[in-house]
This record gives C-alpha cells, sequence and structure tokens, in this order.
C-alpha cells in the first residue's frame, strides 16, 4: 500500500509499526516518516503529528486461532488488543486530523468477519466490529467531508498466516507457495488467494476521488468464499 500511494503522487507517507527493522526496510519513493510504534497504545497516538494527513489505511493486525473452549483470555485480548483496540486509536487518531479538512479512511477487516468458521473466534469478532466501526465512523465523518470504508478480504498471501499453526504444518510439509494453493483450492470458488498487491489497489480505489460518493460500505474481495 506505501509503495503504491508512492506511486500515485502521495507527497508524503507516515508508516507506522512496531517492527523497526522491516520499518526501514520498505523502500518508497516519496517522502516518508517511519514511525516505530504500537497501535494499541493511546499514548502513542496522542505523541503523533499528523498534521495534513488526507488519507489513512488502518491495516495493523495479528492473527491467532484456537476453539472458544480452549482460547486462553490472553490471547483473545492480544487479538483484540491489535485489530480492534488499535484501529480504533488509529481510526480516531485519522479523523481528528482530517476533521474541518475532509479525507479518506479505509479499514482492513476480513471475510472471516462475515462468515462463521471454527477456530477463529477472536480473529473473526475482532474483524466483525471494524466493519460496524467504519460504519459508524463514516456517519460521524459525513459532517466533516471524511469518508469511511472497509475492506474484507478473504485469503491473502502475507506473513500473518504465519501465526496460524495449521499453515505452519503444511510450508513444513510442502512449502510456501504449496499451502497457499492447497488452502485457496479447498476453501474458495475461484481456487486462488489474493496477492497484498491486488488489496492495495482495492484500498487505493476506495481512497481517491473515483469512490467519491462510497462511504460506510464493504468491499467483499474474497474469490467467492463468503458464498
Amino acid at each position: 500500500m506505501a509503495k503504491l500511494l508512492a506511486a500515485e503522487g502521495a507527497a508524503r507517507l507516515i508508516l507506522v509499526d512496531r517492527d523497526a527493522t522491516a520499518l526501514a526496510a520498505v523502500q518508497v519513493d516519496a517522502i516518508c516518516d517511519r514511525v516505530v510504534g504500537d497501535v494499541a497504545d493511546a499514548a502513542f497516538w496522542d505523541g503523533l503529528d499528523l498534521t495534513g494527513v488526507d488519507h489513512a489505511v488502518v491495516n495493523a493486525g495479528v492473527a491467532g486461532a484456537g476453539a472458544i473452549t480452549a482460547l486462553d483470555f490472553a490471547e483473545w485480548r492480544r487479538i483484540l488488543s491489535v485489530n480492534l483496540d488499535g484501529a480504533f486509536l488509529t481510526l480516531r487518531a485519522a479523523m481528528r486530523a482530517m476533521g474541518g479538512r475532509g479525507g479518506s479512511i479505509v479499514l482492513t477487516a476480513s471475510a472471516a468477519g462475515i462468515k462463521a468458521e471454527p477456530g477463529v473466534a477472536a480473529y473473526g469478532c475482532s474483524k466483525a466490529a471494524l466493519l460496524h466501526l467504519a460504519k459508524v465512523a463514516a456517519k460521524e465523518g459525513a459532517a466533516d467531508g471524511i469518508r469511511v470504508n472497509a475492506i474484507a478480504p478473504a485469503g491473502v498471501e502475507t506473513p500473518v498466516w504465519d501465526a496460524v499453526p495449521m499453515f505452519a504444518d503444511r510450508v513444513a510439509e510442502i512449502g510456501r507457495d504449496a499451502a497457499f494453493a492447497e488452502l485457496a483450492a479447498m476453501g474458495t470458488p475461484l481456487g486462488r488467494y489474493a496477492k497484498a498487491e491486488e488489496v492495495a489497489e482495492q484500498i487505493a480505489f476506495l481512497l481517491n476521488d473515483q469512490a467519491a460518493l462510497i462511504t460506510g460500505t464493504t468491499l467483499l474481495a474474497d474469490g467467492g468464499y463468503t458464498l
């Protein structure tokens, strides 16, 4: 997403991550403020200067799995802390920065927040909450010209899958590409998962003026998974 926004002419990017090494490795052709911090820390956002921000992508998230009866509360809170608390704090900071000027925001939700599956209670609930949060934010932000939408992909080939034990086991047995292909064949009618670059294009559409009348909606890009 950062690379695409830079390529499309963004004058300045503010990238936030807990991983300083990975953040430093992001190469973009734009002025880029790399800020190391935890999106779920309210004090972090209070101290961050977002002056002039026109667009925001609320994307930070973690994954995890476990049946409800076996799920440790600490694991539940770990996932909800980043995926929901962190998203709320990011969204709030962005809307405050855009107040009176307008702008557009996209929240990264998930098809897991729409379709129930065993073992994803914490992750699925965190993403379902984001879908509603986007609608509330869209209604509240409309008076200030702020559009808020969500995107709900199904499987996307990103490192977030590494936290899922089943996927890690299959990677060890058949390799990463084959593990993704196997999951996609089982889970989506179109038979493939999305690339991160494809999701970035969809987010960019919602951010830009082509979507000027779109707010409070969810773009479901799931390969047919929720059918």
